[in-house]
């Protein structure tokens, strides 16, 4: 009897473990189609992101764009590229505009309003889902 039981826990935590990852959204770091970044580290976009840099590779700006607070999208860019849950970031950020030393990105609503505001200034990184992607902008990462 306590296999059988065991069996079903492992079935029930191996089926949530599938769909949790069935449903997270393939991530895609981007930048205007008019930038010469061709590509980029995660370590190179988690500093972008976390205003350690604000400079591509090539010397030019690099200012990042959030989706907004508590969406999805966000949360999965923070833990993947960064490691940090939405807490540690709040934490992260009250800590760097207390000693002047940042400012969390400005944020815009969704993947459709990143993509047109990347698009329209080479200057401007941002993440957003995959599906979401047109030739007006191009993917530098692929955020597994």
């Amino acid at each position: 009897m306590h296999n059988r039981t065991l069996r079903r826990v492992l079935a029930a935590c191996a089926l949530a473990a599938l769909s949790l990852h069935a449903s997270s959204a393939e991530l895609v770091v981007i930048v205007s189609a008019r930038s010469p970044v061709a590509s980029l580290r995660a370590d190179q976009v988690a500093d972008i992101f976390l205003g350690q840099a604000g400079t591509f590779p090539d010397g030019a700006e690099a200012v990042a764009l959030d989706q907004r607070i508590g969406s999805a999208l966000r949360d999965e860019f923070y833990a993947r590229v960064t490691s940090k849950t939405p807490a540690l970031l709040k934490a992260y950020w009250t800590k760097m505009i207390f000693t002047g030393r940042g400012q969390p990105p400005k944020e815009a609503a969704d993947s459709a309003a990143v993509r047109r505001m990347v698009a329209d200034n080479p200057a401007l990184i941002g993440y957003i889902d995959k599906a979401a992607l047109d030739p007006s902008v191009k993917a530098v990462l692929m955020v597994r």
